[in-house]
């Protein structure tokens, strides 16, 4: 039910606003792996204007950002040449965004290209940056008190293995949780701990608070401290010989008709 009324809201912001949807998706712990009950969706699009709407030297608004439902549906997202700069950049929400096993607009051959374009811009600096200043806004939410929001500790931890995964793979962290869960090598007793709390977190509405986790707090606390002693020494970026503007182009010309 929820999945048509996102649609249908995506058709009409096209018309009211003379733009096209080129891509929406799923964001947030559904896309991670990890929702509560009552979990909010987080829709993030990629949308284009008319090709004419780009022929200007004024800067325009490139991004959209509504709440609707009294919270329960949040949709933002940002214009086509801007993801192209946040691309780019190795801007760390655009690189999970196109990686949502939630999709709910594609355009064909975007993602493709966006995926590829993303290996040849990615920066494991800006990356791990990234997700270690979200890990300890997070963290340090939970590390304060005996009890906290169990989606707290869910954030800090996820953040804390995507910089894992920067440092050990020198690649894009995977969306989905689980899967660097699965595939990073730590203690399996941990492991086993966190899919325990996955299920948990799956019955317990967002307000839930949840005791002192202390193995896994000190497995975060330790490698945070590790990853803010390297994360200025990790690899700068790819060698980005990427004429993106080529790409900008090619979407203009194929992608509004």
């Amino acid at each position: 039910m929820m999945n048509e009324k996102i649609k249908n809201t995506l058709l009409q912001i096209e018309v009211e606003k003379n733009l096209k949807i080129l891509y929406a998706c799923e964001t947030g712990s559904r896309a991670w792996g990890f929702p509560s009950p009552d979990s909010d969706y987080d829709v993030r699009i990629i949308y284009m204007h008319e090709p004419d709407w780009y022929l200007t030297l004024s800067d325009k608004h490139d991004t959209i950002d509504m709440m609707l439902d009294e919270g329960e549906l949040d949709i933002s997202g940002w214009d086509f040449k801007k993801c192209l700069k946040l691309l780019w950049k190795s801007n760390g929400a655009l690189l999970e965004r196109i990686q949502s096993p939630i999709v709910y607009k594609n355009t064909e051959g975007l993602t493709e290209e966006f995926k590829k374009y993303a290996d040849l811009c990615f920066a494991p600096v800006a990356a791990m940056h990234h997700y270690l200043g979200m890990a300890k806004n997070t963290f340090y939410e939970v590390d304060v008190t005996d009890s906290a929001k169990l989606k707290k500790l869910f954030y800090a931890l996820r953040a804390t293995l995507a910089c894992k995964w920067i440092e050990e793979r020198n690649s894009i962290p995977p969306i989905v949780f689980m899967t660097m869960v699965n595939e990073l090598a730590f203690d399996e007793s941990l492991k086993t701990r966190i899919k325990e709390l996955v299920g948990l977190k799956s019955r317990e509405n967002e307000s839930y608070l949840h005791p002192e986790e202390k193995e896994l707090n000190m497995f975060i606390r330790e490698h945070l401290k590790h990853f803010s002693e390297i994360a200025d020494s990790i690899a700068g970026g790819q060698n980005k010989q990427v004429d993106l503007d080529v790409y900008f182009r090619y979407g203009l010309k194929n992608y509004w008709s």
